[in-house]
């Protein structure tokens, strides 16, 4: 299902149920005896507005909730947003235009709309997995190995409307088709040449190659290409430097040869507003933190002679500072049962609100980490501290905390520096919320690589991770 087509058919679900919705307020609102609303033109121009408002924020804020990956919380909290706002445009307007109507009937109107919209989304996703589960899925191999190969896996995987499925990887050194019919079964690229493979991908009813590596002038790949095209089979391309995709592109054709301009990072032009955003917010949040963080500091002072922790932690462009926490420590084998709930809900992050006023963080952005982790940093892995820290993060509310990896927070950091905005910000700090809700369980480290199927199941531990580039 192409992208563009889903979006269209989420965006027509809503603006249909706006036209129940708003029925449903009135009758809620004055019962079945519609006489006493007045004319429907009265109404009409409400629902025409929210049509134009809604389909202007579908388009500039993708609310089809698919992207970078379906998560309910991320749903939800563009939901709320949205809806937040178009009622409280709503609102303005008919206050302004003098159109007195039901401020009532416009409340539960936008409680509905809401509830409708969500309900949507949730019908979008199930009619989605209906489809893969009954095989309408592209089945794609992927050509490449490292890190590329296993973004581009991981990607797909998060994308279920995309309806691909990676059944394979090929590299230089070796290849894995997993299907019905080869079940258990590696097969050695080195023996059958390009055109066994080609003949393997048909006889695998592979419907697309995507070639996910730096060795595109390489005679064997482009012959595997050419043999991929000849069978109907699609190819695709990942362009060289993905590292480089921070940046924004367009692809410019200069007769037939494909030219990729990047542009400026966004990151880079938003830290105006980023920095008022981040104050107005702390200092907002510093209201409801400090009668929460008074307290627990003056039992912290009392019980261990000090209530703040201080540690040191790289922050823009690399300088280091001093993150204020309070005072539990997060690295005993097994704490009480009241430092463990302040290390749950983060209760031990809020003083870091201090060091958002001070301009050493953001509310919002990559987790700030030691210096002798940063140290240790890749070229790619840098590009986080291309803005503040922030104290909660797109990697957070994916569940990934300190003590997991660099490189896989890298990921979702980097993601986020791509789309960064106040609506962003926004949304995660609602997310956040939601974490924070749903930290029931104890605290598990996730897998690190990407989830294999089940041939490579019965291989040794140390065999996976040493060939994480293959299926």
């Amino acid at each position: 299902m192409k992208q563009h087509k889903l979006s269209f058919a989420i965006l027509t679900m809503d603006l249909m149920w706006s036209v129940v919705a708003i029925s449903l307020a009135l009758i809620l609102r004055y019962g079945w005896h519609l006489n006493h609303v007045g004319a429907l033109s009265t109404w009409f121009p409400f629902l025409v507005a929210t049509w134009i408002i809604w389909t202007v924020f579908s388009l500039a804020t993708a609310l089809d909730g698919f992207r970078g990956g379906w998560r309910l919380s991320a749903v939800v909290s563009q939901l709320v947003l949205a809806v937040a706002g178009l009622m409280l445009i709503v609102f303005s307007g008919g206050y302004l235009f003098r159109s007195y109507v039901s401020r009532l009937a416009l409340a539960e109107f936008g409680v509905l709309l809401f509830g409708g919209f969500l309900a949507n989304r949730i019908f979008a996703y199930v009619l989605v997995h209906a489809r893969s589960r009954n095989g309408s899925v592209r089945r794609v191999v992927i050509v490449g190995r490292g890190r590329l190969a296993r973004e581009l896996a991981r990607k797909i995987q998060k994308h279920p409307e995309m309806l691909f499925k990676v059944v394979g990887f090929l590299s230089s050194d070796g290849a894995v088709i997993d299907s019905d019919a080869l079940a258990g079964c590696a097969t050695s690229t080195l023996s059958i040449g390009v055109t066994g493979i080609a003949d393997l991908l048909c006889k695998e009813r592979t419907d697309e190659v995507i070639l996910a590596t730096q060795e595109y002038s390489s005679p064997d790949l482009l012959n595997l290409a050419a043999a991929c095209r000849e069978r109907s089979i699609t190819v695709s391309v990942i362009p060289q430097f993905y590292e480089l995709y921070l940046s924004r592109f367009q692809v410019v054709d200069f007769d037939g040869l494909p030219v990729l301009q990047l542009s400026r990072a966004a990151h880079h032009r938003s830290l105006a507003w980023k920095r008022a955003f981040d104050v107005a917010g702390a200092l907002a949040l510093m209201t409801v933190a400090v009668p929460v963080v008074l307290p627990l500091a003056i039992a912290l002072k009392l019980r261990r002679g000090s209530a703040f922790r201080r540690e040191t932690r790289c922050g823009l462009k690399g300088k280091q500072f001093s993150m204020l926490r309070l005072n539990v420590n997060r690295e005993q084998p097994s704490v009480s049962l009241f430092d463990g709930l302040l290390l749950k809900l983060s209760i031990t992050e809020l003083p870091q609100l201090w060091n958002v006023v001070c301009g050493q963080m953001s509310l919002v952005g990559p987790r700030p980490e030691a210096p002798e982790r940063v140290f240790r940093y890749s070229e790619w892995q840098q590009q986080r501290l291309a803005v503040r820290p922030g104290i909660t993060g797109l990697a957070q509310v994916h569940g990934l905390r300190e003590q997991h990896s660099s490189e896989e927070k890298t990921r979702l950091d980097l993601q986020y520096l791509l789309h960064s905005s106040v609506w962003t910000d926004l949304s995660l700090l609602l997310q956040t919320i939601w974490t924070l809700a749903t930290r029931t369980k104890p605290l598990k480290m996730p897998a690190a690589t990407f989830e294999i199927e089940a041939p490579l199941r019965q291989r040794r531990p140390q065999e996976i991770l040493e060939n994480a580039h293959r299926p």
